[in-house]
C-alpha cells in the first residue's frame, strides 16, 4: 500500500483532530468500543457496515465515502500480494460457449380445428371430423 493514499485510518484520525476527538470520546459517541476505535485508528481493523453508517452518521459523510476509501485500502493490498498476482495470472477470462446449430425440422405451428377436420376429411378410411346429430 503507498504511503500518500488515503486509508479509512489516515482519515478517521485527521477528522478526529480536526474535531478534537480522543479515541474513548468517539467511542463513546459512536456507541462503539474503545479498542474497536483503537484498532480502527491504527489500521488493525477494516470498515464494517455498522461502523461506516455510525462513522457516515457522526461526522456527516456518506456511507459511500468511508466503503470507497475501504474499497481504494483492499485493491491496493491485493494489487501488492504477488502470490495473489501469481495466481491471478493463471486464471483464464470466461468464455460463452458456442451457439448450438438447432438440429431436425422447423416445428409447424398447431392446426387449427378446421384444418385438422379437413386433414382427416382427406385421409382414406378416416372418419368424418364433422359433427353429425344422430336422429331419434
Amino acid at each position: 500500500m503507498s504511503k500518500s493514499s488515503q486509508t479509512p485510518a489516515v482519515v478517521l484520525k485527521s477528522l478526529m483532530d480536526e474535531y478534537q476527538l480522543s479515541n474513548l470520546s468517539l467511542s463513546k459517541r459512536i456507541t462503539l468500543s474503545p479498542s474497536m476505535v483503537n484498532q480502527l485508528v491504527s489500521g488493525q481493523s477494516k470498515l464494517t457496515i455498522p461502523v461506516v453508517l455510525r462513522l457516515a452518521k457522526f461526522f456527516g459523510k456518506p456511507p459511500a465515502f468511508w466503503l470507497d476509501l475501504q474499497r481504494k485500502m483492499l485493491l491496493e493490498e491485493a494489487n501488492g500480494d504477488k502470490k495473489l498476482q501469481s495466481i491471478l495470472k493463471g486464471i483464464p477470462k470466461a468464455q460463452k460457449p458456442a451457439a448450438k446449430p438447432k438440429s431436425g425440422a422447423v416445428k409447424a405451428k398447431p392446426k387449427s380445428l378446421s384444418e385438422k377436420r379437413k386433414k382427416a376429411a382427406k385421409t382414406p378410411g378416416a372418419k368424418s371430423a364433422s359433427r353429425t346429430r344422430k336422429s331419434k
